[in-house]
């Protein structure tokens, strides 16, 4: 039976999970799906073809049915929930916000980009600031979810002196300590990151 493109890129995914982006070569994949790597070229060119792939099936699994803002809910709180949704995929996958981040014209990503704009615009924002704020709330996105998928490896923990960088950067140190004291979680954060951007 022939190898069937959805085939590939489901594998390419698990792939992922198991060894993150650096671990995703046609090599390893191949042998995987047990067949010789140049059958995977009927397929992807290359590895960049190959991760736009991925990164469309990342974004299907929130983005499938898309909608658009009702009259009734605020182009606000529809931004927020939308970019919620993205940070959601790409969270699902190891590396995940890497992979869409690098992905270059993603179908999906342009479609979220245009329904976002055309929301705004709809609401009164005019046409520059509604892509300014759709661009600037995605890049916010993209950044932050790879910023929370970089692990800190355990010998850079040991090679880090709490005491020492707390007093070389009391004021930081407070303003984490601030933040997080009062019960906020790494999601609040997130959401109160993009409504800097939002409002």
């Amino acid at each position: 039976m022939a190898l069937k493109k959805q085939q590939i890129i489901t594998e390419a995914l698990e792939l992922l999970n198991e060894s993150g982006l650096e671990g995703v070569t046609l090599r390893k994949l191949a042998s995987r799906l047990d067949i010789q790597a140049p059958a995977l070229y009927w397929h992807f060119k290359n590895k960049h073809a190959l991760v736009n792939e991925m990164a469309e099936a990342i974004l299907q699994r929130e983005f499938h049915d898309l909608k658009e803002r009702e009259k009734a809910e605020s182009w606000q709180d529809w931004l927020l929930h939308m970019f919620n949704h993205l940070r959601k995929a790409m969270l699902a996958y190891t590396d995940g916000g890497r992979v869409v981040a690098g992905a270059h014209l993603s179908l999906t990503m342009a479609d979220l980009s245009e329904t976002a704009m055309k929301a705004l615009v709809n609401a009164g924002v005019d046409l520059r600031r509604s892509r300014l704020i759709v661009l600037t709330a995605t890049r916010f996105t993209f950044g932050h979810v790879i910023e929370e998928q970089t692990r800190i490896t355990e010998q850079e923990m040991q090679e880090l002196h709490m005491e020492s960088f707390n007093q070389e950067h009391p004021t930081l140190t407070a303003g984490i300590e601030e933040y997080f004291s009062a019960g906020k979680t790494v999601d609040d954060l997130f959401n109160d990151g993009l409504r800097m951007i939002i409002d």
